[in-house]
């Protein structure tokens, strides 16, 4: 194959044709699918697990919140709406006080965040807080 100065330009113009395709921005997960994947399709049940979040967040490049679940094994935080839902995930060893998470996440838009706890006898629970944000913080 010879590169002669029309292929060379053909090539550009693909390239350039590319690259300036609009590319769609991921759109939100379903809520239920993203649990299904962390729980391997079994479904979380109630229990002593407590998602405290503002109802409102001025600014959705900071939100606290506080997760605790005694006698959790792992802590996942899932924000459906945002580019990347799967926020957090804290382990806890033998040697942890106790099962309890305090943080600044970012989100997208107004959702219900979800908090997942896998137990120490392997059953889930879940937690949902519904968060109301003013201005996104994934950008």
């Amino acid at each position: 194959m010879e590169l002669t100065r029309r292929r060379t330009l053909a090539l550009g113009a693909a390239a350039l044709t590319v690259t300036l395709l609009p590319i769609p921005a991921s759109a939100a997960v379903d809520a239920q699918e993203l649990v299904e994947r962390y729980t391997g399709g079994v479904n979380p049940g109630e229990g002593p697990l407590q998602l405290t979040a503002p109802a409102v967040a001025e600014n959705g490049s900071a939100v606290a919140i506080e997760v605790a679940c005694p006698g959790a094994r792992s802590i996942r935080i899932l924000a459906p709406a945002n580019p990347t839902p799967d926020v957090c995930a804290v382990h806890f060893g033998p040697l942890a006080g106790e099962e309890r998470l305090s943080t600044r996440i970012r989100m997208a838009d107004t959702m219900d965040l979800i908090a997942l706890a896998e137990m120490d006898d392997g059953s889930f629970v879940q937690a949902t807080a519904r968060v109301s944000v003013t201005v996104g913080g994934c950008r």
